[in-house]
């Protein structure tokens, strides 16, 4: 199977590593925003990115230039017209997407697959407004996405083996790690993370510690690389939220109830990385520089 025309809808935090890993891995990607400024803020973004990975020696200014050049934005679902493969990457309801899988169902050729990024809501649930279900499928990427080597692949009810071995194909040109899972809200990853950081930010509320000292022992007792606040902090706050409410909802269990500093944050507009300030503060290219002063 020859894929070489990546769509990708939406240029959050998600897209743009989704469009970074797309592109650096020898597709052609037409990503969509909702203006000309959302589009050059993005491939701004992208390139600061790229900039980062020179700074260490991650790849070369050629390397920079490659990636960049297989990637395109536009505001016109029309110039997205030959891709083979279209995956969604907006934040919003389960009204919302099943509004936008329903204009690309209608769009798009039979034989274009059109993917989600969503791990907190059923594909079938999705996919309930396209006239054929059987090629939405799920492909939900861990953040960021271009060092994070898994992608869970998910089957709705209806999707077909073929749409299933479409996104195999394009995983293992991505050179993801499979795990293919059948849909529930939160699949493995985000269903085992909402406990581990919600728990964290309790610790933060009720001043046992420190958000560096959370992190700290986290890392170093466990030998993990990122500490629940960090990870929190790159996934975006607002995101972390609105997936913790969803599968809250779904399944019920107080373990997925937010915590009410994750909410005050957010209402704040502390988002994490891409504000600059969530639970750390950071510099431009998302590297912790220090803790907000004062109290959280």
């Amino acid at each position: 199977m020859d894929l070489k025309e990546i769509g990708v809808l939406g240029a959050g935090t998600a897209g743009k590593g989704i469009i970074r890993s797309l592109a650096g891995s020898g597709m052609t990607v037409i990503f969509r925003e909702i203006s000309s400024e959302k589009i050059a803020e993005a491939l701004q973004e992208i390139s600061d990115g790229l900039d980062y990975e020179i700074s260490r020696w991650g790849i070369t200014e050629s390397e920079k230039r490659l990636i960049l050049s297989r990637v395109t934005g536009t505001t016109d679902l029309r110039k997205m017209e030959g891709c083979q493969v279209i995956i969604e990457a907006v934040p919003g309801t389960i009204e919302h997407k099943q509004d936008i899988f329903e204009e690309l169902d209608a769009f798009f050729a039979r034989d274009t697959v059109l993917v989600s990024n969503s791990s907190a809501l059923c594909i079938s649930d999705i996919a309930r407004k396209a006239r054929h279900p059987e090629r939405v499928a799920g492909m939900h990427f861990s953040i960021p996405v271009p060092r994070r080597p898994i992608v869970e692949l998910v089957r709705g009810r209806h999707t077909s083996d073929e749409t299933m071995e479409r996104i195999r194909v394009l995983s293992k040109i991505m050179k993801k790690t499979i795990i293919e899972v059948f849909e529930m809200p939160g699949l493995i990853t985000t269903r085992i993370m909402i406990p581990y950081v919600n728990e964290a930010m309790h610790i933060v509320m009720e001043g046992l510690a420190t958000p560096d000292q959370v992190d700290m022992a986290i890392r170093l007792g466990f030998k993990l690389p990122i500490g629940p606040l960090a990870m929190a902090d790159r996934m975006g706050l607002d995101t972390l939220l609105r997936n913790m409410e969803r599968v809250f909802r779904a399944l019920g269990e107080l373990q997925y109830r937010p915590c009410p500093l994750l909410r005050r944050m957010v209402r704040e507009g502390h988002l994490g990385v891409k504000t600059r300030r969530g639970f750390f503060c950071y510099d431009k290219n998302g590297k912790i520089i220090g803790v907000p002063e004062g109290a959280l």
